[in-house]
């Protein structure tokens, strides 16, 4: 094998093209340690430089003219080894390229692609009308991965395929935390065949049945167990997914709707819930971006800013969340009203009528149909084989989260602190496997499996979560894609220029749907948008007494929150939309097309009357009952009662 390197090297080499960026980049000379692969006309971007503290750099275009110089070190180094950031660089024109970065004597010509800022957002909207239109999502996120990688790639399309794989795919799988994610899904996926094969899951659906004995009980107690797992998004929509999709099965609840009640429940709850994986992540986003604000502003203003933690402004924005609030209303609102509108409403009655839990010629992203997903034949139906291992799962999650989150915070730390501050990776790993040993220990010791049988089980839920952990990956890979053609930064100029001041909330509330609509996900919106809003909105409501209108400036801080959630429902490259496919079984293109007007109908409630409405003065809690009245009427005209449903089904 060594013997074929240096031939192929050479091959390599003289076809140009198929040689991958990543080799073709390296120059161990270069001072410049980060730089852009895409550049957008017009929009600021940045690189870093590495140095000995106090060395000049400067960056000059191909005409001469400098775009910035500087020292290593000024505003401080971002790392021990001196690298500095070099920010707002802005390039009009292809012909302003390359540019030459130099670092004390080491000159560096850095020539990144340059395109518009529309072509940023082709590619996750080339994904999802393709999505929609053909109903195969696989294909549809690799043409849009492909797109955006030929841009990585100088628009050399032959390059821009190779780029697909070990620029995009591969280190989305190699990611710590994707990693981390795949480990717990598949292992959710191994619990799953368990205790399908040792009869747990047929016990849970006979003990279950009495209180769920209708679909409408059944949507409600789906939504109710959404509520109750609020720690985490991640566990909540795979527990709940997984553990009620018999149930629902049996009653006729289409997989969509269930898709639906765990995908709404799930990120809003948690991003809600004090005690939660997202809250402290939200909280440490404020806390910088007032520290920011703070910067230059009157000493008035630095009063206000100052004078409540970051968590008691959280707090203070719960009020403001309209949309993950109003989200989680209409989830209860047309479960108990057992109506339904839209795609939505047909693939009920489609349920309800006996023709099929999901429409004919479906792609499910959990194979449910297989042998492992099945129970064994004479295996007793005892409902604590399933719920034992599940109850184990929560509660070794919980402790993994306390005792990281503990180390975290230190001594005297309070709950909410102790769960910001936790691993929100780490302890979903402890958990699930905890849960698949005591499924296994309860399997082969009351003899219901031999071992073997086990392992077959726990191997075949795990195949049978393949399909979902492929689109999940191309999901990563296409917001990484996103990341590289600086998608996030074109969407973050809508917020410039002149704003009424009323219009701000729901304006940042718009962007950071958008945002978190085509990157996939409302993290990394919520880490771009926050920093970015809470010193605009400061310096925008600051009246001309120097007194700060504070309902703005936590209008727009719950803006960005509820905005990305809202995007994230609305995007079909999300994680969590991707997990609610998987947990319910369903068609993910089918998910997101019945789900869409429904976080649609609430988006827009929640912008007039939430964002729009409290910035002209309507109190919080007015908006939200109104909200909730709007929607609980809408759903009695629009909405079509399901179909009643005579006998039941098995689990599909």
């Amino acid at each position: 094998m060594r013997r074929l390197r240096t031939p192929l090297l050479v091959l390599l080499l003289l076809t140009g093209g198929l040689l991958p960026q990543s080799l073709a980049a390296q120059n161990p000379e270069s001072a410049v340690s980060a730089q852009p692969s895409v550049v957008l006309k017009g929009i600021p971007f940045s690189m870093a430089v590495t140095g000995p503290d106090g060395t000049p750099w400067s960056v000059v275009n191909s005409a001469g003219r400098t775009l910035a110089s500087g020292m290593i070190g000024d505003g401080g180094p971002l790392t021990d080894d001196g690298t500095t950031a070099i920010n707002g660089l802005i390039v009009e024109d292809r012909a302003e390229l390359p540019l030459t970065v130099t670092v004390g004597s080491t000159e560096t010509s850095v020539e990144p692609t340059v395109t518009t800022g529309i072509f940023s957002i082709l590619p996750p909207l080339v994904a999802v009308l393709i999505a929609l239109l053909f109903r195969e999502v696989i294909s549809a996120i690799l043409a849009g991965i492909w797109l955006g990688a030929l841009a990585v790639a100088g628009f050399n399309p032959i390059e821009g395929t190779w780029r697909v794989l070990d620029t995009f795919i591969v280190p989305a799988i190699a990611d710590a935390s994707h990693a981390s994610i795949i480990a717990f899904s598949l292992m959710l996926g191994g619990l799953v065949g368990l205790v399908s094969r040792n009869g747990g899951t047929g016990g849970v659906v006979k003990a279950v049945i009495p209180f769920a004995s209708t679909p409408q009980r059944g949507k409600v107690a789906t939504a109710l167990a959404g509520l109750a797992i609020f720690f985490d998004d991640y566990a909540n929509t795979l527990i709940v997914g997984n553990t009620m999709r018999p149930i629902t099965d049996r009653l006729r609840i289409s997989r969509e709707k269930l898709a639906y009640l765990v995908d709404s429940t799930a990120a809003p709850v948690a991003a809600i819930v004090p005690i939660s994986t997202w809250v402290g992540y939200e909280i440490t986003l404020i806390d910088g971006g007032l520290q920011a604000a703070a910067v230059g502003a009157s000493a008035e203003v630095t009063a206000q800013l100052t004078q409540s933690s970051a968590f008691a402004v959280f707090l203070q924005t719960i009020p403001y969340l309209f949309y993950p609030l109003l989200a989680l209303a209409f989830v209860l609102l047309t479960s108990m009203m057992n109506r339904d509108f839209g795609p939505m409403a047909g693939a009920e009655a489609r349920a309800a009528r006996g023709d099929g839990l999901h429409r004919v010629g479906a792609q499910l992203t959990t194979d449910t149909e297989s042998e492992a997903m099945r129970g064994k034949p004479g295996a007793p139906e005892r409902w604590w084989n399933a719920a034992i291992p599940i109850l184990v799962t929560i509660f070794v999650v919980l402790a993994g989260l306390w005792q990281t989150g503990s180390a975290s915070a230190g001594p005297g730390a309070s709950l909410m602190d102790v769960f910001g501050g936790a691993d929100p990776f780490a302890p979903l790993l402890w958990g699930s496997f905890s849960g698949c040993l005591t499924a296994v220990l309860l399997s082969v010791g009351q003899r219901i499996l031999s071992m073997k049988e086990a392992i077959d089980a726990f191997l075949g839920g795990m195949r049978a979560m393949m399909v979902a952990m492929t689109v999940l990956t191309l999901a990563w890979a296409l917001g990484a894609v996103t990341e590289a053609i600086g998608t996030a930064s074109y969407l973050t100029t809508l917020l410039e220029g002149n704003l009424a001041l009323e219009l701000l909330p729901v304006l940042v509330f718009i962007t950071a749907a958008a945002m978190a609509f085509a990157t996939g996900t409302s993290w990394t919106t919520m880490a771009i948008l926050v920093p970015l809003v809470i010193p605009l909105a400061v310096n925008l409501s600051v009246s001309g007494t120097g007194a700060l209108d504070y309902s703005i400036l936590l209008g727009s801080i719950s803006s960005v929150l509820a905005g990305a959630i809202f995007g994230d429902h609305c995007s079909p490259i999300s994680d969590t939309t991707v997990l609610s496919s998987t947990a319910a079984a369903c068609d993910h293109v089918d998910h997101v097309r019945t789900q869409l007007p429904y976080a649609v109908v609430v988006g827009v409630v929640a912008m007039v009357l939430g964002d729009i409405g409290t910035a002209y003065g309507i109190p919080p809690w007015v908006a939200l009952v109104a909200g909730v009245a709007i929607l609980a009427g809408f759903i009695r005209l629009v909405g079509r009662p399901v179909p009643p449903v005579e006998g039941a089904v098995e689990p599909a």
